[in-house]
């Protein structure tokens, strides 16, 4: 009854189900490995914004330094003066509606006197025209103390975006401190700061980003769970195209039975 499958059609059917089946099997895994990496920075940006805020000097001590993975999103106080002849803008970057604008990164100079460090002050709206420099409202004057939220560099890697040069004056793609180190030959500390508050708290300041969400654990899960279920389902369907064939079959032999039963001898 089943000799069909032994036919070229079935075999190779049969060749891509027995494909099909790690193929899913793996992506089930790949999904089910974005989930937990996803719940893992959740529970990090979460232990991170609870915390209480730590001096920045005791996270990031060298230039250049890279911020360690389980210090990201970490509260950090800094004090010192804002370098606003170093201030430049990030491209293509939006607010919490989505508008798109850019983000104002000023290096301030710690009190301290062991370098800068990057600070992300917020958002502000596009220019009419997208080579010239937007209205920023001014950095604060004189010592300011400020809290952010530690952030390692950005890279193209990392986030997606392609860093192209040929940019308008003051102009950036990314917030990399080396980019900037090497652009002004200012000595710059590891990782940036995104900006919460300031003491003194100024006045007209760019739009504050706000905390990630970090209660979203989004629908990794269920695409793991839909490609297993698929797997299953993938010698079930074989199984009942070939149930039905060999049905099929049987029926289209007994019909032509039957017709050469009815022929007169």
């Amino acid at each position: 009854m089943y000799r069909f499958l032994l036919t070229r059609q079935w075999l190779i059917t049969m060749l891509i189900a027995l494909l099909l089946i790690p193929a899913t099997i793996k992506l089930g895994f790949w999904q089910l490995h974005r989930h937990e990496a996803r719940v893992a920075r959740n529970e990090l940006i979460g232990k991170a914004l609870t915390a209480a805020p730590v001096p920045f000097d005791t996270l990031s001590t060298a230039p250049g330094a890279a911020v360690p993975k389980d210090l990201t999103w970490r509260a950090v106080t800094a004090t010192g003066q804002y370098d606003t002849e170093h201030e430049f803008v990030v491209r293509k970057r939006t607010d919490s509606n989505g508008t798109i604008g850019y983000f104002v990164v000023t290096p301030l100079k710690l009190s301290d006197g062991r370098g800068a460090v990057l600070v992300n002050r917020g958002w502000v709206p596009s220019a009419d025209d997208a080579t010239a420099y937007p209205s920023v409202p001014a950095a604060p004057t004189g010592e300011v103390t400020l809290t952010g939220r530690l952030r390692a560099d950005e890279t193209s890697g990392g986030s997606g975006i392609k860093d192209r040069a040929g940019m308008p004056d003051r102009q950036f793609n990314l917030i990399s401190t080396e980019q900037q180190a090497k652009e002004t030959g200012a000595t710059l500390l590891g990782g940036y700061l995104e900006l919460t508050a300031t003491t003194p708290a100024p006045a007209g300041q760019p739009q504050l980003i706000p905390e990630p969400n970090h209660s979203d654990i989004g629908p990794h899960m269920a695409y793991a769970i839909q490609w297993w279920l698929f797997t299953a389902m993938i010698p079930v369907g074989v199984w009942i195209l070939a149930r039905r064939e060999a049905k099929d079959r049987a029926k289209q032999a007994a019909e032509a039975g039957t017709a050469l039963a009815a022929v007169p001898a």
